[in-house]
């Protein structure tokens, strides 16, 4: 009967490849999620003319979505949400003047791999 030893060369290449599967693993479960948004989370500022939100990575238009809702729930964006094409890690959405009140953000967001975020925040109009 022979018995199995691993050399030194077949060692060397499977950690080598157990190192090269765990670097790149990072960028297959790649998700983005928001950098910067304006109006900031809890921020309380003046009727803004639009909702902008930069991701750490680049969105799939598609699926990407931006809505404003006011303190009862109603949406109160009327234009749909557009990313940049100048910016893909940007999105936006126009709002129409806003009463003073409460306003939460809701966010979908699809990374150009394919892999969905989502969340919401809020900012208050004074």
């Amino acid at each position: 009967m022979q018995s199995y030893k691993p050399t030194g060369r077949r060692m060397a290449t499977k950690l080598a490849v157990f190192g090269i599967t765990v670097a790149f693993s990072g960028a297959v479960f790649a998700h983005v999620f928001p950098k910067k948004q304006e109006p900031g989370a809890g921020a309380t500022v003046s009727s803004p003319a639009k909702v902008r939100i930069l991701f750490d990575g680049p969105l799939e238009p598609s699926f990407t979505t931006l809505t404003v809702t006011d303190a009862s729930g109603k949406q109160v964006n009327v234009d749909k949400a557009n990313v940049d094409p100048q910016q893909p890690a940007v999105v936006s959405v126009a709002l129409p003047p806003l009463v003073a009140g409460h306003y939460t953000v809701h966010w979908a967001a699809v990374a150009s791999d394919g892999h969905r975020t989502h969340g919401d925040y809020s900012f208050d109009v004074k």
